[in-house]
């Protein structure tokens, strides 16, 4: 299954509700990555521009998407940013594709 890293930033009534009631928020992640039939492989928080990630496997980009919107629309984020990451398998699939794409690509000429 393709795998996912997601980048969140709580808002600050969810961090203010968090420190009052405290309440284990890996298991809420990971209760909603398994309602889609995903994975969740990781969770952590961290200091800098997000307030956390999570990694988890799903079964294509529109379940993360969906994940993204459910978790959105709660109005507990600031920002939930999801990209796909590639395995070294899969990197080398990316560098033969590129490598073949780039044999039929004519980039464009300066008049």
């Amino acid at each position: 299954m393709p795998k996912y890293i997601t980048f969140f930033s709580y808002t600050a009534a969810s961090a203010k509700a968090m420190i009052e009631k405290p309440s284990d928020r890996h298991a809420a992640a990971k209760a909603l990555v398994e309602s889609t039939g995903g994975k969740l492989e990781s969770f952590y928080w961290m200091q800098g521009a997000h307030d956390g990630f999570l990694i988890t496997e799903l079964s294509n980009a529109a379940t993360a998407a969906g994940i993204s919107a459910a978790a959105s629309s709660t109005g507990a984020f600031t920002s939930f940013q999801t990209h796909e990451i590639f395995d070294r398998e899969i990197q080398a699939q990316i560098v033969k594709t590129a490598k073949n794409a780039l044999a039929g690509y004519k980039p464009p000429t300066a008049v």
